[in-house]
């Protein structure tokens, strides 16, 4: 730290602390670091004015690398519900108040210093490939609006001339087509929803997102039973006498732009409604020119009706699937976290779909073994605190998910809850071998069963269910997402395991796995890690001289 005018006081630390405005800095300083090409490295910058209020500060960049790095200011966002009351110690603070999230671009005013408080400024490095291998000085300067230094801090970052691979973990955010639509005000599927789709979906992917949730029919997700959220709806249907026609024009439209962005897999919406399938989703559909809903909560899941309407669309939907040459890239889901109480009904709407879905990849989040073990369901998808029976009973392809009921042991990315413990996940998916992993929350910006409209920047725990971060990773902008902290960390983490795998390739799994339990008590699960941060960031950097090692020779 360079303090030239004693007025700020400045820190070099890592991504995987949280500034907090109302609490001392304790955390070690943080100035040098290691990354791999075609990686996203962050660290920040915390400030603090130890004077009275002044604003306009400008910060700049002086670096080889300058034309590859993003300043974004850590903004604050309130939380009223931080925690449940039985949460374990594995966290920051219990109390509600503000926290830091939201990642804001600098505006052409600067920052303000707002007295004794610490804030930061995160900053990104593209690593992509205008960077050069080496070791670059990253000095960051603070100055008054007159151009008058303040302070500067200087960053090492050595990049290691070895490409990061392609990530082949299937990563899947839940993207809530109805939510845009709502907060920018605009009709579904109007050109102006395609416009602000296609940027969110653009930040999702760029976050090492490769699949999307893709609205065939209205989602029957986190809905009130008997209540509607906005229809989004991408295929059309016409009712002719007792019979249906299905127009895929839309869908089409929508894996197009998918793809332009590099999303590879598309999840279908689930076919009937959350806990329990017992009932249908929404549909619409046009029967001489007049629309109106012909399936819904009334609807028997399994009744004559809804059967017939599934043995007409599906094999079409199969006949799409095809000429998209989607054949190995699309997933099916049955319905929504079913428990045990659900099995019977789970199990019947589950058949009436594999009749003409067989050939296809069936999965739905749940942690009963008991539906893997009957034949229910082919690809389970466990919370990350059930997973063990599935490990231990070798499923292939094993997935697993958390959401807020994951609050104890495992990992998650609460605003509450230190951001290794968000990042270490990615050492995990890599030592079980996990194909994939799903969330339910990218963009949700509703209360809880979707009975109201929030603003995510007021509230952030959907109406006092669910703690702050579990219902969203981004943020409405006026021109497109605000990425977050926790984002961020949880694509660092996705790198992790790519490094991993990369790793692997040159020493085997086994000596992998050997060097990231290197001196630790346990060897790592779901439920046993290190939380520190200190020792994620080491061992991030003992695995990156592995890399350089091996490939480099």
């Amino acid at each position: 730290m360079v303090e030239i005018n004693r007025i700020l006081e400045t820190k070099c630390i890592s991504s995987l602390e949280k500034v907090f405005p109302d609490e001392e800095l304790t955390c070690s300083s943080f100035n040098e670091a290691s990354a791999l090409l075609n990686e996203t490295y962050s660290f920040q910058v915390a400030y603090r004015n130890k004077q009275s209020l002044f604003d306009q500060i400008s910060i700049e960049i002086e670096s080889e690398l300058q034309d590859l790095i993003t300043l974004r200011s850590v903004g604050l966002v309130p939380s009223e519900l931080p925690c449940y009351a039985d949460h374990d110690d594995n966290i920051l603070r219990k109390t509600p108040g503000l926290y830091p999230d939201p990642l804001y671009p600098i505006e052409e005013n600067g920052l303000v210093g707002l007295p004794n408080q610490w804030r930061s400024v995160w900053i990104t490095v593209n690593l992509n490939e205008k960077a050069t291998p080496g070791t670059h000085n990253i000095k960051i300067v603070f100055k008054m609006k007159d151009g008058q230094p303040l302070a500067e801090e200087v960053f090492k970052l050595n990049v290691i001339p070895v490409s990061l691979p392609e990530q082949k973990l299937i990563h899947t955010e839940w993207f809530h087509a109805d939510c845009l639509a709502i907060e920018y005000n605009v009709e579904v599927f109007s050109e102006k929803h395609w416009e602000w789709m296609d940027k969110y979906i653009q930040t999702a992917a760029k976050h090492g997102m490769n699949m999307i949730y893709t609205p065939l029919f209205t989602p029957p997700l986190d809905t009130e039973i008997g209540g509607e959220r906005l229809t989004v709806q991408l295929i059309g249907v016409n009712k002719v006498g007792k019979n249906y026609e299905f127009n895929f024009s839309q869908l089409k439209n929508w894996i197009k732009m998918c793809k332009k962005h590099g999303i590879k897999y598309f999840e279908f919406s689930h076919l009937f409604t959350q806990w329990g399938a017992k009932h249908a989703p929404k549909i619409i559909a046009s029967e001489n020119d007049v629309e109106s809903k012909i399936f819904g909560w009334e609807t028997d899941a399994t009744g004559e009706e809804y059967s017939k309407f599934l043995s007409e669309f599906l094999p079409q939907l199969v006949s799409f699937i095809k000429e998209q040459d989607l054949e190995d890239y699309v997933y099916f889901h049955v319905s929504d976290e079913p428990t045990l109480e659900h099995l019977d009904s789970y199990q019947k709407a589950s058949a009436i779909i594999h009749k003409h879905l067989a050939d296809f990849p069936i999965m739905d989040a749940l942690s009963d073994y008991e539906f893997y073990e009957k034949g229910y369901v082919k690809h389970p998808i466990p919370a990350n605190d059930h997973i063990e029976s599935f490990i231990e009973n070798k499923v292939n392809d094993l997935w697993t998910y958390y959401c807020c009921v994951q609050y104890k042991d495992v990992s998650n990315r609460f605003f509450n809850f230190p951001s290794s413990r968000n990042r270490v996940l990615g050492l995990q998916l890599y030592k079980f071998d996990v194909k994939g992993f799903l969330h339910w929350g990218y963009n949700f910006w509703l209360t809880q069963y979707s009975k109201k409209v929030i603003n995510p920047f007021e509230n952030t725990d959907a109406g006092y269910a669910f703690a702050s971060g579990d219902a969203f990773l981004v943020y409405p902008g006026d021109n497109g997402p605000i990425e977050s902290i926790r984002l961020e960390v949880f694509y660092e983490a996705l790198q992790d395991l790519r490094a991993l795998k990369l790793l692997e390739k040159k020493i085997g799994k086994e000596r992998v796995i050997s060097h990231l339990e290197k001196e630790i008590e346990h060897p790592i699960t779901f439920k046993q890690y290190p939380g520190e941060s200190e020792w994620l960031l080491k061992k991030r950097e003992q695995i990156n001289s592995l890399i350089a090692k091996e490939f480099t020779k």
